[in-house]
């Protein structure tokens, strides 16, 4: 049995306890961190991969809904909240459901039945997209791919190879559009022709990084951004 990684975002105690028993009762969901704002879950976002928000409304420092409208590839989320007049601008902002307080286990379980669903439900184009795998459209099949078992990616004229653990697929997809659905908390690119996966990374040296077994190379463009990236990390 799958199972996903979630937050709770919420700044009231009683409402962290009674969201992380039902996330405990819950046999598919993995509970990550609590946190009391907006802010603290940023840091976790950029370096876990993270497919479900329990995300409270109205929080101290930044409120959930403008919180989730700085993220450019945001997890799934439910909203919790007292509040029932935020429930139309919180589906505009794709959320998959809306949870008002107080509310049930069964509630609960309704909500992330959809969550699930979703994250299992593939679309039927070249590239379909979750936190934790993409279905990637090669030789007149679907293909699921766990986001962390890709090497790296590279643009082969109009086509991509994706390298994995286990396979290489040739995919018809642009690299712009490849690079908009990947978690860059997971990938970062590195030249005009790679994307590779940030936990494959084994050493840079000179104008060249070393991913599995393969050397790539980096460019001008992108050197900056790596070695930043890696010096946050550190």
């Amino acid at each position: 049995m799958s199972r996903y990684k979630c937050i709770i975002i919420e700044d009231e105690p009683l409402a962290q306890n009674i969201l992380k028993k039902y996330i405990s009762d819950h046999p598919s969901l993995e509970l990550v961190a609590i946190c009391a704002d907006a802010l603290e879950a940023q840091a976790i976002l950029t370096q876990q991969n993270i497919q479900l928000l329990f995300l409270d409304i109205n929080l101290p420092k930044l409120s959930g809904i403008n919180f989730i409208k700085t993220l450019i590839h945001p997890p799934l989320v439910i909203f919790t909240t007292a509040y029932p007049e935020f429930a139309v601008e919180g589906f505009e902002l794709n959320a998959v459901d809306y949870l008002l307080k107080p509310f049930s286990f069964e509630r609960f379980l309704k909500a992330v039945n959809k969550v699930i669903e979703k994250l299992n439900t593939p679309v039927q184009n070249n590239i379909a997209f979750s936190n934790s795998f993409i279905f990637l459209k090669a030789d007149k099949k679907n293909h699921k791919i766990d986001l962390e078992s890709i090497h790296y990616i590279e643009a082969i004229g109009d086509y991509m190879k994706v390298v994995t653990d286990t396979v290489q697929l040739i995919v018809n997809e642009t690299m712009k559009k490849m690079q908009e659905e990947l978690p860059v908390s997971l990938f970062i690119r590195v030249h005009k022709s790679f994307i590779i996966s940030r936990s494959k990374i084994r050493f840079i040296e000179g104008n060249y990084v070393q991913v599995a077994d393969k050397s790539i190379p980096i460019g001008a463009t992108y050197r900056n951004e790596l070695l930043l990236s890696i010096e946050k990390k550190n």
